[in-house]
């Protein structure tokens, strides 16, 4: 069941003062000058000493004092009934009662940390509560139709299946400042706002979130986010400029969308995946500056600082899998799906620790774990250096999609490295190179252009040439006689004009059919 919290838009104590209806009657703050900041809901002109049982808390109250004057014991009771009842600040109008500030009030307010404000020329008090109360109605109106629209807003992108990116988007758009989500060690799982405001928060996170506690203070906003009695997360709005009872709202209607498009849409660990792929792909795709990306990969709990990094890539993985695999070996890591059915893992090590053994025992691990005998984990060469990593995940990424050409019979180590892949691994990194492509055309164009070569002669030329021209594999692996694939190999010769008893011009074809399987995704 989602929580809603009703607003009560208000203005502060400061804000009603410098009212141009007040400053004409020259305020002077002579007593809690540092709660100024409180909200003021309403406005309530009372002279009876026993005003506070009167109020609801919230209230600026106006009084003259012609009912204290003269009774010191009153006028301290006075201010402690208001300070009981929860009152904003207590408004003193000098004149017949009071000529000066009443020290006995004043002192009193000190102490109860109540605003007390004297009033030091005549000042008709209907004219403040009725420009506080319209001010007051006016805003209760506008935030009304903010909540509804923000509302219907998020309401509407949820309903048409829109991604949690866009619901922040939707609250940074109102707030005009970064709205970060996050669980409950801190850790983010999706921000929006600002580029490079974002980054200015994210720069330090996990200090300044925890530096600014529960507090509301400097615009730091949050409303919790859960359900059933249990939380899990939060969305804070950071260096909110507007007043705080908006703030609230759009907290608020924030974390009732987010708890709703979880669920519809699954489990909270979803979103951690999405901040991780999210990472993960900017890195890869190099469209943002590694330097940039800093931030937020230590705001996602990567450690960053004097770290070496590995990255890694499986083809065909589980990324809950893998990530249990992490947290079960204790290894720090962001675990994310890429494009092409492969999963990176970038493994975040202290600079003393073994990086080959722990990267290798992470892939034996995960091989028994799954019990996939065939699991191979694609590796770049550790890297010290932050701004490398783009480059050695998009190396991971290609060594495991030349693994995935390896033919069924060969043998790999848990580990590969792109030294493992060799001819393959090269081959499939030029795959769209024009040039290469424009060479595999050429080469096998006798086979290619006829639905014969491609149904049953360019098999017979790829099995013949990944078992060294073997003709004997060859033909067993093809269920026919050798005479039968003799005639074969010769029409495959024919077509292609060469001889495959020649080295140069059978390496030739052979990285030519490596490449036109690459690119055939094969």
């Amino acid at each position: 069941m989602l929580m809603t919290t009703t607003l009560e838009p208000a203005l502060s104590v400061r804000q009603v003062l410098g009212l141009e209806r007040v400053l004409a009657g020259e305020p002077e703050v002579v007593a809690g000058a540092g709660q100024l900041d409180r909200a003021v809901r309403w406005v309530h002109v009372a002279e009876a000493a026993d005003v506070g049982v009167m109020l609801s808390g919230g209230e600026m109250v106006l009084t003259t004092g012609v009912l204290l004057a003269g009774d010191e014991e009153a006028q301290a009771e006075y201010i402690r009934s208001l300070h009981r009842a929860e009152a904003a600040a207590v408004v003193l109008g000098l004149g017949r009662a009071f000529p000066s500030p009443p020290d006995v009030m004043r002192r009193a307010a000190e102490r109860c940390g109540l605003p007390m404000v004297v009033l030091h020329r005549p000042f008709p008090f209907a004219e403040l509560t009725e420009e506080v109360q319209s001010r007051l109605v006016r805003r209760k109106f506008a935030a009304v139709s903010l909540s509804e629209a923000v509302r219907t807003a998020l309401t509407g992108l949820i309903t048409s299946g829109a991604p949690l990116q866009l619901l922040l988007d939707e609250v940074a758009s109102h707030s005009a400042c970064p709205v970060v989500v996050t669980n409950l060690a801190h850790r983010v799982l999706a921000t929006s706002g600002e580029r490079s405001a974002v980054d200015d928060v994210l720069r330090d996170w996990e200090r300044i979130s925890r530096q600014a506690g529960g507090s509301e203070g400097d615009g730091w906003i949050r409303a919790e986010l859960g359900g059933r009695g249990e939380r899990w997360g939060r969305i804070v709005l950071c260096g909110y400029r507007g007043d705080t009872a908006t703030g609230r709202l759009l907290a608020d209607r924030g974390a009732e969308a987010l708890v709703l498009h979880r669920m519809l849409g699954g489990s909270v660990h979803t979103w951690e995946e999405q901040s991780a792929q999210s990472l993960l792909t900017d890195l890869v795709s190099g469209v943002v500056p590694a330097r940039q990306l800093l931030p937020r990969a230590r705001a996602a709990g990567l450690p960053v600082n004097r770290r070496t990094f590995v990255p890694l890539a499986v083809r065909d993985g589980d990324p809950a899998e893998l990530d249990r695999v992490l947290r079960l070996l204790g290894l720090p890591g962001l675990v994310a799906q890429l494009a092409d059915d492969a999963t990176a893992v970038l493994l975040s090590l202290a600079r003393d620790q073994d990086a080959e053994a722990l990267a290798a025992h992470f892939a034996l691990r995960l091989r028994t774990e799954t019990g996939e005998g065939r699991t191979v984990v694609a590796a770049a060469e550790a890297l010290g250096n932050w701004d490398d990593v783009p480059t050695g995940l998009r190396e991971a990424l290609h060594v495991a999609a030349a693994v995935a050409d390896t033919p069924a019979g060969q043998e790999l180590p848990v580990l590969v490295h792109l030294r493992d892949v060799r001819l393959r691994g090269l081959v499939r990194l030029l795959r769209d190179d024009p040039h290469v492509q424009a060479f595999a055309e050429r080469e096998l164009d006798g086979l290619l252009c006829g639905a014969e070569g491609e149904a049953e002669l360019l098999p017979v030329l790829r099995t013949y040439l990944a078992t060294g021209r073997n003709k004997s594999r060859t033909a067993q692996l093809h269920h026919v006689s050798r005479p039968a694939l003799y005639r074969r190999l010769e029409a495959i010769q024919t077509r292609l004009g060469l001889d495959l008893d020649d080295f140069e011009q059978a390496a030739s074809v052979h990285i030519a059919l490596l490449a036109h399987d690459a690119q055939q995704g094969r």
